[in-house]
């Protein structure tokens, strides 16, 4: 069995791009270039229930940037991983080897998959009168704090699994890691008033 802390390297060895592909994406938010071109992805448009589609934080230029922020990462990692001798504890280069072309590929699909993964919360928070970019308190709330945390990395994570063939549980161990990493890089970005809430 593999002891906790190869396990929690491995796990940060391997998704550390889509950590530095999410904090990017969120200085990229706050940029004029940004605002000045963030159309929402829903055009304004409303469902059929009189209310947003997805809200005017989704996007085109947010979603765009995430795959290309990523991709990005993702290349930069892949050298650092082979400059440092990391190859070994990431689990897709186990398998495939760490290459510029597979970097790009798995980093484009990986931040595809962050932000794909995204709407279907975006979606349902506007059916329940949730506002774009707050929180809930109560029940609701918490259930919507812990959809926050996994939604993307549910399809990020994904994306590894196809391509290195983790196992299932492994899955789960990213997704749990991932959370608890993104409740506290949120906290860092909520402390350096790049967030506005948690």
């Amino acid at each position: 069995m593999e002891r906790p802390g190869a396990l929690i390297r491995g796990i940060y060895v391997t998704g550390m791009p889509v950590i530095m592909g999410g904090v990017g994406n969120m200085i990229f938010t706050k940029t004029p270039l940004y605002q000045k071109h963030r159309a929402p992805m829903d055009g304004g448009k409303v469902w059929k229930d009189g209310k947003r589609i997805f809200g005017d934080n989704k996007t085109w230029i947010g979603f765009s940037s995430m795959v290309g922020i990523t991709a990005a990462s993702q290349m930069v990692w892949g050298s650092v991983c082979q400059k440092k001798g990391w190859n070994a504890l990431h689990d897709l280069y186990r398998v495939r080897g760490n290459s510029a072309a597979l970097n790009l590929k798995y980093g484009l699909l990986s931040g595809l998959a962050y932000a794909v993964c995204e709407l279907p919360n975006s979606f349902v928070k506007r059916r329940v009168d949730i506002r774009p970019g707050k929180t809930e308190q109560g029940s609701l709330g918490k259930v919507f704090f812990v959809v926050d945390q996994i939604d993307s990395l549910l399809g990020v994570f994904l994306v590894l699994k196809i391509m290195s063939g983790i196992s299932w549980r492994r899955y789960a161990q990213y997704i749990l890691v991932g959370a608890g990493t993104h409740v506290g890089v949120n906290l860092c970005l909520y402390k350096l008033h790049i967030r506005k809430n948690l």
